[in-house]
């Protein structure tokens, strides 16, 4: 209707700080927060996926991530990928399995709050458990993109029967029920036998590293806001591409003002509801807001901050395309350099640079 003013009152109430920005907001920055919820799903017989890459989220060079359901006893078809597949479950769980270049393999189960890592190039399958499992994948290439997998059925489809024959000494008649379709991708089954009867044995053996790794299983680290747990090649020796913290802030805590110089840092939001502010020099900042399902991005060095806006905890993923977990803390730095540098360079009384704790606090409650 002419003169009535354009709104979407569902996006502006969760992103209040778009609408309403911070005086201390300026500048073009690009988008750095896309919503899981506004992605393509796939729907497939045995479950579904999204995924927000760089053709969603422009900004995100280093890592695309996925998002996918399988329903109980379904398989992520046997494939394999150009870039690494770094995983976290959500919901439920499920029976990974791969075999390295040596022909040794691996099988696990993996549940709730359990990462995998698959190097690149590694064949690997999924399969749920009789619960299903949701989970996230994350791989090392903003361009990704679940349509480009390597998939044995499409393989199949494309390489002619008498040199399938040739290859695995079978017979035409034996490949004669052979998939019609050039893919499964995700497809129906039957939920696993007990993992040990599903084990085969190896003459080259098992992988020499766990491509598991139970990230909930660890002690957090607690601070006075919240708690980060952290898991990297220190402490998942396999996951030479990919790290992780969890981070969960409490109500009205911070995440403090930091960067991270070895590479740019993912987010994945578990639950709540937070604000992001970034700072990428030259006078340019923007605040974002974010919630449930969203993921953000913060390319490498830029400094940034996330605030608990809720009255519930505030639980999201930091991921990096990076083998060490590494920040650089505003606070820190400014506490372990000469105070009265510190104290010319902004304005105020030596004292209080002097207070300043010179160790690291990544949350804070004052």
């Amino acid at each position: 209707m002419v003169g009535t003013v354009p709104r979407n009152p569902a996006i502006d109430q969760s992103h209040p700080d778009l609408v309403n920005p911070p005086s201390t907001d300026n500048g073009l920055m690009p988008n750095l927060v896309f919503p899981f919820s506004l992605a393509h799903t796939r729907q497939e017989s045995g479950g579904w996926t999204r995924e927000v890459t760089n053709r969603l989220l422009p900004i995100a060079h280093d890592l695309a991530i996925v998002n996918m359901k399988l329903n109980p006893g379904a398989y992520r078809e046997l494939h394999w990928h150009i870039q690494s597949e770094w995983a976290f479950v959500l919901t439920g769980s499920c029976r990974i399995a791969a075999v390295d270049q040596e022909g040794r393999n691996f099988l696990e189960d993996v549940k709730a709050g359990d990462l995998w890592y698959f190097p690149a190039g590694i064949p690997h399958h999924i399969q749920a458990h009789d619960e299903g499992v949701e989970f996230l994948l994350v791989f090392d290439d903003g361009c990704y993109s679940e349509d480009a997998t390597f998939q044995v059925t499409d393989f199949f489809s494309h390489v002619p029967r008498e040199v399938i024959a040739k290859n695995f000494g079978w017979t035409m008649q034996q490949m004669a029920n052979f998939p019609a379709e050039s893919e499964r991708y995700i497809f129906p089954g039957q939920s696993p036998p007990p993992l040990a009867e599903d084990r085969v044995f190896s003459p080259t053996g098992d992988v020499p590293r766990t491509f598991k790794h139970s990230l909930l299983a660890q002690t957090p680290e607690k601070f006075e806001g919240g708690s980060v747990r952290i898991a990297d090649s220190s402490n998942f020796a396999a996951a030479i591409t990919t790290t992780v913290a969890m981070v969960e802030i409490e109500p009205g805590a911070l995440r403090e003002l930091h960067w991270h110089p070895n590479g740019a840092e993912m987010q994945y939001v578990i639950s709540g509801k937070g604000r992001m502010g970034v700072f990428a020099n030259h006078a340019t900042a923007r605040t974002y807001n974010m919630e449930t399902g969203d993921v953000g991005y913060v390319p490498i060095s830029m400094g940034h901050y996330i605030e608990n806006i809720g009255d519930k905890p505030f639980v999201y993923l930091e991921l990096f395309r990076t083998a060490k977990f590494e920040d650089v803390s505003l606070a820190q730095w400014l506490a372990n350099i000469p105070p009265e540098v510190v104290a010319d360079t902004i304005n105020v009384p030596r004292e209080l640079i002097e207070a300043l704790p010179k160790t690291k606090s990544p949350l804070q409650r004052h």
